[in-house]
């Protein structure tokens, strides 16, 4: 059987889990993933690579209505993932009937004429809320689609349900050809990127009751361990749109801040395999997301 390689764009709404997704399917945490919606502000690629193909998976920003700089570059970004990819999986919580959004998402689908496969997401959920018609709630979906998606299958971030379906399913719609990146690549992502995301991370999930969105992380400089023993070295920068979130990010006597270092610096330890230093500050940049320069200098 000829091996096969391509692209995979996980598209959808905002907080349908596409990154806690893609995650589990990579088998390692390359994407960011928050209970807040919008977490997402890159296409980060997750490459996969079986004995029959290399999955690269394109986690994409959710599609939502740009209110800013920020928000403009997001759809941007995810209009590009549908460019760039082979395949489509459009992922949807199953919690949730049919919006407004999922009828403009299908029907962009299917105007794309890309092959696309339908994912139920969230499907352990459904299934412990007996109000919900799980029969129904599929049909409403697939009704949106009907013949043009190539597959509907249901799964879970949580439990890891289907992933080796999913897996098979657009393995069967990739185009033949051969690797672009090494076996053992799960991420074509620079270090000092996924070092930023990483931060992130840990910022929106302490601080998510307050600081939903109006934190950007920039690395200063990012200087890697020259031998075993040594530390790599890495300053950021977290900038935030008020003086009042700068308060609220450094905490009482500064207790927020460290922490988020402290488990920043676990997560990114694990990411180079060894020691970090890492230098955290908080400066304040009145309404960040809605400047042209800052925005595009935080995605470079």
């Amino acid at each position: 059987m000829a091996f096969k390689c391509g692209f995979v764009a996980l598209v959808g709404r905002p907080n349908a889990g596409k990154s806690s997704l893609m995650n589990r399917l990579v088998g390692e945490p390359v994407a960011i993933a928050t209970p807040v919606a919008q977490t997402t502000r890159y296409r980060i690629r997750g490459v996969l690579t079986t004995a029959r193909a290399q999955v690269i998976f394109l986690d994409t920003p959710g599609f939502s209505k740009a209110l800013d700089k920020l928000g403009e570059y997001l759809v941007q970004e995810a209009n590009t993932g549908f460019e760039e990819a082979d395949v489509l999986l459009w992922v949807v919580d199953a919690t949730q009937a049919p919006g407004k959004g999922d009828i403009w998402m299908a029907e962009r689908l299917v105007q794309t004429k890309k092959p696309f496969v339908l994912l139920l997401n969230h499907w352990d959920r459904i299934e412990q809320q007996r109000t919900i018609d799980r029969q129904q709630r599929r049909e409403a979906y697939q009704k949106l689609v009907g013949e043009a998606c190539a597959s509907v299958l249901v799964s879970s971030a949580v439990t890891g349900r289907n992933l080796d379906a999913i897996v098979r399913t657009v393995t069967r719609l990739l185009p033949t050809g051969e690797a672009l990146y090494p076996a053992d690549t799960l991420s074509d992502q620079p270090m000092r990127m996924m070092a930023a995301e990483l931060i992130r991370e840990q910022a929106m999930v302490l601080t998510r009751d307050d600081l939903p969105h109006s934190v950007a992380v920039m690395i200063e400089s990012f200087e890697p361990a020259k031998h075993p023993a040594e530390k790599t070295v890495i300053r950021a920068l977290l900038v935030v749109d008020h003086p009042s979130r700068k308060k609220i990010l450094i905490g009482e006597d500064g207790q927020m801040i460290k922490q988020i270092g402290m488990l920043a610096r676990q997560t990114i330890e694990a990411l180079v395999e060894g020691p970090v230093f890492l230098a955290l500050h908080v400066k304040v940049h009145r309404h960040w997301r809605k400047d042209f320069n800052f925005v595009n200098n935080l995605i470079k």
